[in-house]
């Protein structure tokens, strides 16, 4: 199964970041020559930025979990373990604004 956009994951960041949950934001119909899945790391820890997009209570999330703009990375799909589940449209539409107003797209 490959990520697709939109969907939530559990990723192994590498050494120092831990295994965490992350949304998929490259697009489903992108043919990329290499194999990295555009991501947006999910924490529990809300510092209250605009650059952080709570999430709200979702089934297969922690109720105080928030999307990281900031932490915006590109993983190798091998580091994509066990899909968690779907972001809701409103959700995903809000890490999408955050990600323009953080790159001033």
């Amino acid at each position: 199964m490959n990520p697709r956009h939109g969907e939530v994951w559990r990723v192994d960041m590498g050494m120092t970041a831990k295994i965490r949950p992350a949304v998929v934001l490259i697009a489903d119909q992108i043919n990329a020559p290499r194999s990295l899945i555009i991501h947006v790391p999910i924490t529990r820890q809300n510092r209250g930025s605009e650059l952080e997009v709570p999430l709200g209570h979702l089934p297969f999330l922690d109720p105080e979990s928030v999307a990281n703009v900031q932490g915006i990375g590109s993983l190798p799909s091998v580091r994509f373990e066990k899909f968690l589940g779907v972001l809701p449209e409103a959700d995903l539409n809000a890490v999408k604004v955050a990600l323009r107003k953080a790159c001033s797209l």
